[in-house]
């Protein structure tokens, strides 16, 4: 955040708010040293693990997700059923009014199963592609892949579908975290993500997190121990919008990193559920609130 603030250009975006942008950017972080979650605001690990569980289930619906108590995806579909229904221009976004629509809406694709089937569901994104990419199921393959031959330079899973990305218009935009590759050395499993476009104060944080539960559990199935997590950016941005919730967070000091406990007994990337998960030692400043840019 900030070499963005420091180095970044003025640069204009679909959502029409307005970024400081650099392009190209790598950071590392070794998972040996602990669970690389933002210290300085406290993250919900909660939605960043029911999320990541949801893509690898192949999920694009966003029931599960509210079932479970993440709202994280709701805007999209939401303005998409506002806009579908005729009542776009009715519930300005953000609005008090937009926010109490929206909890409705929220309510009845749990309670309505049908209702979720046509509104709930953001098409072909990223559970979709990793599961299912014209027919190949890229997670179940990479795996075997890292036990067979660990060596190779193949071991990517991309959401990035050329033919799909104007289907995705549903969810509002194409894969951001749009490809990954892990990397097999004495033992340890690293992976590097290319992240083509990065809302580094809102989402960036749960990225990482991600990725880096995502390494440490493909690194437990395989029988490896886990190593660096790399993040590779092409726009990384901080939003006009956010600039004050930067500086307040730049300004506050970091903790030690916490430490992630996985259960040890599960040895199938697909059968892993929320519980399996322990974070422990978790220490952060109060969450700073900012509104997604759409």
């Amino acid at each position: 955040m900030r070499h963005i603030r420091d180095h970044g250009v003025r640069k204009e975006d679909r959502t029409g708010t307005g970024t400081l942008s650099v392009f190209g950017y790598q950071m590392r972080f070794d998972l040996a040293e602990g669970f690389p979650l933002v210290t300085t605001k406290k993250v919900h690990l909660k939605s960043i693990a029911h999320e990541l569980l949801w893509f690898i289930r192949g999920d694009t619906n966003i029931r599960y997700l509210v079932e479970n108590g993440v709202n994280i995806w709701n805007d999209w579909p939401f303005q998409s059923w506002l806009n579908q229904t005729g009542q776009i221009d009715d519930y300005p976004m953000y609005s008090p009014e937009w926010r109490e629509h929206m909890k409705l809406f929220v309510a009845r694709v749990k309670e309505d199963e049908a209702f979720a089937q046509q509104y709930g569901d953001l098409g072909p994104v990223y559970g979709h592609q990793w599961r299912n990419f014209e027919g190949v199921d890229q997670l179940t393959q990479v795996v075997e892949d890292i036990r067979n031959n660990p060596d190779s330079r193949r071991l990517i899973v991309s959401a990035w579908n050329p033919k799909d990305i104007p289907v995705m218009v549903k969810s509002g935009l194409p894969p951001c975290h749009s490809l990954f590759q892990f990397y097999v050395t004495e033992g340890r499993l690293s992976c590097q993500l290319y992240q083509r476009s990065a809302d580094v104060f809102l989402g960036v944080p749960f990225n990482i997190a991600s990725y880096a539960l995502l390494t440490m559990m493909v690194a437990q199935v395989t029988g490896l121990q886990p190593g660096d997590f790399v993040h590779t950016f092409g726009d990384a941005h901080l939003y006009s919008n956010h600039l004050s919730q930067v500086e307040q967070q730049l300004d506050r000091a970091t903790f030690s990193l916490p430490r992630m406990v996985i259960n040890p007994e599960v040895n199938d990337l697909f059968a892993f559920q929320f519980e399996d998960f322990d974070l422990q030692g978790y220490e952060a400043h109060p969450h700073i609130p900012a509104p997604v840019a759409v």
